[in-house]
């Protein structure tokens, strides 16, 4: 598919025991940070999995839980003695229930449950802050990890995060749950990089059917492109591990392909989520965390074609525009079914048009040539359907986005991220994570700044 990244689970020793709340297959609750989780394979097989990517090109990404610890049994009667390195009641905050509507109650409160309680860490405190960065900085150096996804972000204080990322020396990238941009936009302040959730909640809102909000998502672009310190370094998704997948929502294959493709062509760096090439249709945790081997690895099914396209359009543009990523992508038309967005500079631009008309329908729209970029009578490309084109305003869509370039003979290349799950009920290893997915991966250089948005985007 062209991607040049692989986002894994976490990496440590779990707790051991399946509960009402489910098993610790995920990588999420964590038991030993200094030891490896068996059920993922050894330290060799660990670096054996960074080799080969290396190998080839490509970069690896481990996420990371620095927020809270994990114990099997209600917060009240936590053994903190066999949890290491964090083995005294003082590395702890008290436990509470957290407070959504009060930002010091989310930092500082408890989450899980009484079945399994996350016994939260004191990140303000040195000691622990201190234990974190020696300990993310041995891993990254043992086993050559190249990026950092952080889960929970939120709910450690920000003052945590600029000594955390300098002590990995590699590119982080952090979730913040949430999809105001007014709240999630000052967290680069303190991290490089952020998933992208407030275009999340737009983009799944406007195509997840045919009366899905355009205008909101067209409002909430320029809203977020206001707001944010630099949109090349968010991590732009459409699924992921803790949200139900597209094709729950919708069946409707058109649907499926205009939202992947906004995804993949707005600011940011693409991220795909394992089984979201080949359809899957899970709905919310576990059952969004479907075992990719029982699609038998299609590399022929309708969305991993799909989404290879659009990677080779993508790196064919940045190959191009040395301007592409920083640029800031902007609505220059929308109604009430139709979105179209621009980015990069006349001459090397791509114009995408998006519809939630659905398979079934069409629709027309028309875009002037300034803002569009392309003069009266250019030769395009419609890339996505092989087609030359000239320009002449108004188009006729049947329900699959239009991606239009200035015309050129040049062959294109690839690029993208791809994030890998642990599956709900089955152990997954890391010799198998390269095995089973040799196809192709990407997110990103994990180095930052301008040399790591050049490269990967």
């Amino acid at each position: 598919m062209g991607f040049t990244a692989v986002w894994i689970s976490p990496i440590v020793k779990q707790i051991d025991g399946a509960t009402k709340d489910g098993s610790s297959y995920h990588g999420y609750w964590a038991s030993d940070i200094w030891s490896l989780n068996p059920s993922f394979g050894t330290a060799d097989d660990l670096k054996g999995l960074s080799k080969a990517l290396h190998d080839r090109g490509m970069y690896l990404m481990v996420d990371v839980v620095t927020n809270h610890m994990a114990y099997l049994g209600c917060r009240s009667c936590v053994n903190y003695q066999g949890l290491n390195p964090f083995s005294s009641q003082s590395y702890y905050h008290s436990p509470c229930t957290i407070n959504y509507d009060n930002q010091t109650s989310v930092e500082i409160c408890w989450q899980g449950s009484d079945v399994v309680s996350l016994p939260d860490l004191k990140t303000e405190n040195d000691g622990v802050r201190k234990i974190w960065n020696d300990w993310v900085s041995k891993i990254v150096s043992t086993y050559g990890i190249d990026g950092l996804r952080i889960d929970s972000v939120k709910h450690v204080e920000k003052s945590f995060w600029p000594g955390f990322e300098s002590a990995a020396g590699v590119y982080a990238i952090g979730e913040v749950f949430q999809g105001d941009p007014a709240y999630l936009a000052p967290y680069q302040s303190y991290i490089s990089g952020l998933l992208d959730y407030a275009s999340y909640y737009w983009t799944v809102n406007a195509f997840q059917s045919t009366n899905g909000s355009i205008t909101a998502l067209a409002n909430g672009i320029n809203t977020l492109k206001a707001a944010a310190i630099d949109l090349s370094l968010y991590g732009s998704f459409l699924e992921n591990h803790d949200q139900a997948r597209f094709a729950h929502k919708t069946s409707d294959m058109a649907l499926a392909k205009n939202a992947i493709a906004f995804t993949m062509l707005k600011d940011g760096i693409p991220i795909i989520y394992q089984g979201q090439e080949q359809h899957y249709a899970g709905s919310d945790t576990p059952y969004n965390r479907e075992a990719l081997w029982l699609s038998g690895y299609s590399t022929n099914s309708e969305l991993y074609t799909w989404i290879k396209r659009l990677n080779q359009l993508r790196t064919h543009a940045i190959s191009k525009d040395d301007g592409y990523l920083s640029y800031r992508a902007w609505p220059i038309y929308s109604d009430s079914h139709t979105i179209a967005m621009r980015k990069g500079y006349s001459g090397k631009q791509v114009v995408g048009v998006f519809t939630n008309v659905g398979a079934s329908s069409s629709t027309t729209a028309t875009l002037s040539s300034s803002a569009s970029g392309f003069s009266a009578n250019q030769q395009i490309t419609d890339v996505l359907q092989d087609r030359l084109r000239r320009q002449h305003n108004r188009h006729t869509f049947w329900g699959t986005p239009k991606d239009l370039i200035p015309y050129s003979g040049s062959q294109w290349q690839r690029h993208l991220f791809l994030k890998l799950n642990s599956h709900f009920d089955r152990k997954h290893n890391f010799r198998s994570s390269y095995i089973n997915f040799v196809v192709g991966v990407n997110i990103l250089h994990c180095h930052c700044g301008a040399h790591h948005r050049q490269r990967s985007g």
